[in-house]
């Protein structure tokens, strides 16, 4: 997947680039009673900064004119997470809880040739016929990704994030990812960029432990 050649609006927007990425295929309509937290509104919820004018002298460590902030897409088979009875498959009435993603915003900042985004996550996790526990864990995962015919990734990181469930069984979450950094891309390379979201059961197993070296 390759973005459009961004406008001189868009290549601007990175200072304080706020955006919501709804209205794509691979999102779920937010609910309409569902409002953002407080946490996500006073990341994402103000306005944008006006672009300085065509031509400005640069400030320091002023954005260069060719980036932007990428867009954000929830990578394909990862919009989902089922989690099922203990030895069952998360299905029909063996599932316990489903969480999809309703909602994401990002924002980014330049500073001495890197690029530090904030990734807004906001979902819903549902109970299933076989009963949800009290507090369930969600795992996503960040990726910084170069998209075309043999993408390569940039970054990326797994995050959890945990819910308290209520007995309605319908609970929404929240997940701000405030530490993806990574190199600023030079000229239309930038262009190719994507933040790639998504559901990781990979990111609720413990990391390894470092191997002691040999003395």
């Amino acid at each position: 997947m390759t973005a459009a050649r961004p406008g001189s609006s868009r290549r601007t927007a990175i200072v304080a680039a706020i955006s919501f990425a709804m209205g794509c295929n691979m999102l779920a309509s937010p609910a309409s009673s569902q409002s953002l937290t407080d946490r996500f509104k006073s990341l994402f919820g103000g306005k944008s900064e006006q672009a300085p004018a065509e031509g400005a002298p640069p400030k320091a460590d002023e954005v260069p004119s060719d980036l932007f902030c990428p867009p954000v897409s929830i990578r394909a088979g990862a919009s989902t997470y089922q989690v099922g009875v203990p030895g069952k498959q998360p299905v029909g009435s063996d599932l316990r809880f489903q969480a999809t993603i309703t909602r994401t915003a990002r924002d980014c900042s330049y500073n001495s040739g890197e690029i530090t985004a904030r990734i807004g996550i906001q979902g819903r996790v549902i109970a299933g016929p076989a009963g949800a526990p009290a507090s369930v864990e969600i795992p996503l995962r960040v990726a910084v990704v170069q998209s075309g015919v043999q993408e390569k990734t940039i970054a990326t990181k797994a995050y959890r994030t945990s819910v308290s469930m209520s007995e309605d069984g319908s609970v929404p979450f929240t997940l701000v990812a405030e530490d993806m950094v990574y190199p600023a891309p030079s000229g239309a390379v930038g262009d190719t960029y994507v933040f790639y979201i998504g559901f990781d059961p990979q990111a609720l197993k413990p990391e390894p432990k470092p191997r002691a070296k040999k003395k």
